[in-house]
């Protein structure tokens, strides 16, 4: 790798990606990096939440419900308590937006939400719109 594609590497915004299904993070990932994004990616919250005290990054695309117990709620809630900067840059994906507990946390916070299935330019949207472009 030349020092001109590892600066275009770095240049790159740091997106954690928190899928725990295979098919669909994979998805994920080669989707945001053709259009510019880093992907770190985690297949669960609490993963997730490892990855997000030790790393930086600009943005969080998490699914709303991952194995583990931690749910999109309680990741909501450790970013805005340990990573504050982060709290308006997550976009949620689910296919459970009709749960109560999902739908008051996205009312309270304005958090967007992706339902699943989405198109590849619903995603962009909401990232560009809540993480930045890159």
């Amino acid at each position: 790798m030349t020092a001109a594609n590892s600066a275009a590497t770095q240049a790159r915004p740091r997106i954690l990606v928190i899928e725990d299904e295979p098919s669909v993070a994979a998805f994920l990932r080669t989707a945001l990096e053709r259009h510019g994004y880093d992907v770190v990616p985690s297949p669960s919250a609490a993963a997730g939440l490892r990855l997000l005290a030790s790393n930086d990054f600009r943005g969080v695309i998490s699914d709303f419900r991952t194995p583990g117990g931690i749910n999109g709620a309680d990741l909501h809630d450790w970013v805005r308590r340990h990573r504050p900067e982060l709290a308006a840059r997550i976009v949620f994906i689910t296919g459970d937006t009709a749960s109560a507990e999902t739908i008051a946390l996205l009312a309270q916070d304005g958090t967007p939400c992706v339902e699943k299935p989405f198109r590849v330019q619903e995603l962009l949207a909401a990232v560009e719109k809540t993480i930045g472009k890159p």
